[in-house]
């Protein structure tokens, strides 16, 4: 078994002599937040895994019981971005250029890679999640993309994967933060699979038995037979999504312009607890951020994945530097007084000139940090 820094490597033999690979993220303490090393370590390790004709497949899980990622090490970038006093940060760009590199590795993985996603999955860790062929949640699975409260906006491919869920269910959840459980991920297709948490021993016993080939899409098959038998022999079940129940009320929240869906959530009552929640989440959010994921939903579905990554580095960067991302991280979470005074007070106020800024690469297209993905 080898360790490299917060990340464990370890094999898992199979009756067939063919071996799983198995990363497990090892910072318990920090709900197994990405540091750059845990990046670096795991593109290294997963891309030796992809040439290892011996490696049939990778399965990616957490330690402890709270959670799989909370996401990147957004103190480090906090502190960097400080330091840097106006002007975008190396360990900033060295950070955000590692994680997106890893999660394309991950959506464009040619072998059967699972995520256990227990506890605990947001932002960074969702990146790494939403890329693997197989993405089991559990009872306890907690997901969300929370960055419009510090500054930030869906980033790690969220251009890409939001706009492909049903109607204006990426948008609601990239404005509001809304907190996502098992039955929802299922829905939105952030999850492919439902387990229990005490299952995942028994799921590793059963992978050890299958006769694996070389036929990666074959292998991938063989890997969802496993999960959906084991699922039916155990008989797990889900509730009904709330999302799936309330799509229509979503959509009609959610369509129209900014200014329309901001007049719309503004005037807003309800008594219904998610609804309310969701709606305060957006309310309390940083203008700039909502202004970035309103505008990432209306690229569609037209550009590439990799495209949607650079796009997304330059978006990234500019947060630390011109948005709000310093201000939103210092009151959630280093002087955690929560009353942070954002750039702009209100949605209707943020100056065009300014988005732009925000939206404008700081790179020219052929030294862009991303052009070879």
């Amino acid at each position: 078994m080898a360790m490299t820094n917060d990340v464990v490597f370890q094999t898992l033999g199979t009756a067939c002599g063919k071996h799983i690979g198995i990363a497990t993220l090892n910072v318990e303490a920090a709900l197994n937040a990405l540091n750059l090393e845990m990046v670096k370590a795991l593109f290294q390790q997963l891309s030796a895994w992809q040439q290892d004709d011996k490696t049939v497949a990778v399965i990616l899980d957490g330690s402890g019981e709270k959670a799989f990622c909370a996401g990147g090490d957004i103190r480090a970038l906090y502190q960097a971005a400080k330091a840097a006093d106006g002007e975008v940060a190396a360990t900033v760009t060295e950070f955000f250029s590692h994680e997106y590199q890893l999660d394309y590795l991950m959506h464009t993985f040619d072998k059967p890679l699972l995520v256990w996603g227990d506890g605990i999955v947001m932002g960074g860790g969702l990146g790494l999640m939403v890329g693997a062929s197989h993405r089991v949640v559990t009872e306890h699975s907690r997901l969300a993309m929370p960055e419009v409260s510090i500054g930030l906006y869906p980033d790690v491919g969220g251009s890409y994967f939001l706009n492909r869920m049903p109607g204006k269910l990426g948008l609601f959840l990239a404005l509001t933060g809304y907190g996502l459980k098992a039955s929802d991920c299922l829905y939105s297709g952030l999850a492919t699979h439902y387990l229990h948490r005490d299952d995942k021993q028994l799921l590793l016993d059963k992978l050890a038995e299958v006769k694996w080939g070389m036929n990666t899409s074959l292998n991938k098959q063989k890997f969802s037979d496993v999960l959906v038998a084991l699922r039916n022999q155990l008989g797990r079940s889900v509730a009904v999504s709330p999302l799936k129940k309330n799509q229509g009320l979503i959509d009609e929240l959610f369509s129209g312009d900014l200014r329309e869906i901001d007049s719309k959530l503004v005037a807003l009552e309800t008594e219904v607890e998610w609804l309310a929640k969701a709606r305060n989440n957006y309310l309390a959010g940083s203008p700039l951020s909502i202004c970035l994921g309103y505008a990432q939903s209306q690229i569609g579905t037209e550009m590439t994945l990799a495209e949607c990554f650079r796009q997304e580095l330059d978006w990234s960067v500019n947060c630390t530097v011109h948005g709000d991302f310093v201000e939103g991280v210092r009151a959630l979470l280093i002087d955690k007084d929560k009353t942070p005074h954002w750039h702009v007070p209100h949605v209707s106020d943020v100056p065009e000139e300014m988005m732009t800024t925000l939206m404008t690469s700081p790179w020219h297209a052929d030294d862009h940090p991303l052009n070879k993905l």
